[in-house]
């Protein structure tokens, strides 16, 4: 199930289902700009601008924020206002029979993975792109202009950088995944991934090389990695060792590892992720990957 197109005049809400943020009236500003320009109505939901703690507002607030945008038939995308932490403590709560009679588009990344997942249990294709929190950064242009032509022309291919890691080969099938400690929290959950026959997608910023090696052997005992029909690396910020304690491989190295075995091909260097550019896919939509030795790309067609 694909929601519609946006058009001109569409309105869309703009959520936090996780985490606030300490520049929030720029934010603001800057998102109801770029939307405007867009042509689009916007609004904002309750949820952005108050602060518990390190979130936007108890688990209360949040959830009934969100479920009256999922509910509300007139709002044809919902946008999530930043990452962090909070999908997960109120995801079970959330009904979706309203949302399923008039789908509509689910935007974000980061925590925002935990309602991908949902979305593709329910059989409904997401967005994977650019949150407002990004929207002030101009380094973001092209990571934001990527979720415009997603949103109002269906239009997702992204390249990356061919690499000396890459497993070549060409497949399609349908792309889900997203952040990776997000993945495999959701492993043994209502949400927990079918990733039998689908191209992988990962990313993953800050954590610990062995940190690494730990989350990508749990999704090969739990078997999300055996039946794949590709594996996409994005981006891998931050990834660092214990100071004085190295683990004494690489990320390319601990990936490969664990994807030895099979024979589907593996994409490293794909633009997706905690860092410009974050270029936008269509979660659950199938795509077309192909890595040879002088090109890479991720297809979605019309």
């Amino acid at each position: 199930m694909i929601p519609s197109l946006l058009r001109p005049g569409d309105t869309i809400a703009v959520v936090a289902p996780a985490w606030w943020d300490l520049n929030h009236d720029h934010i603001v500003s800057e998102t109801k700009k770029i939307f405007s320009s867009w042509g689009l109505k916007v609004i904002f939901g309750k949820s952005v601008g108050p602060k518990f703690g390190q979130f936007a507002g108890e688990d209360n607030l949040r959830l009934a924020d969100l479920q009256s945008m999922l509910d509300n038939s007139t709002i044809k995308a919902i946008i999530a206002y930043r990452g962090g932490y909070g999908v997960a403590r109120i995801i079970d709560s959330l009904n979706f029979d309203k949302f399923l009679q008039h789908p509509k588009w689910i935007v974000g990344f980061s925590d925002i993975t935990t309602m991908h997942l949902k979305m593709h249990q329910l059989g409904v294709v997401s967005i994977h792109g650019e949150m407002p929190k990004h929207f002030p950064d101009s380094s973001y242009e092209s990571s934001i202009n990527s979720l415009r032509l997603v949103l109002f022309e269906g239009i997702a291919q992204i390249s990356a950088k061919p690499s000396v890691h890459n497993r070549l080969g060409e497949v399609i099938a349908p792309v889900v995944g997203g952040n990776l400690v997000l993945i495999c929290s959701n492993i043994g959950t209502d949400t927990d991934l079918d990733t039998k026959g689908k191209i992988l997608v990962i990313e993953e910023v800050g954590e610990q090389l062995y940190a690494l090696d730990r989350m990508m052997n749990q999704l090969k005992r739990a078997g999300k990695l055996q039946d794949l029909a590709g594996l996409v690396i994005g981006d891998m910020i931050d990834m660092r060792d214990i100071t004085g304690m190295p683990f004494g491989k690489t990320v390319q190295a601990i990936i490969q590892e664990h994807v030895a075995e099979y024979g589907y091909p593996v994409a490293f260097n794909f633009p997706i992720g905690h860092q410009s550019p974050n270029i936008a896919f269509l979660h659950g939509a199938v795509g077309k990957l192909l890595v040879t030795e002088k090109s890479v790309s991720l297809y979605f067609s019309k």
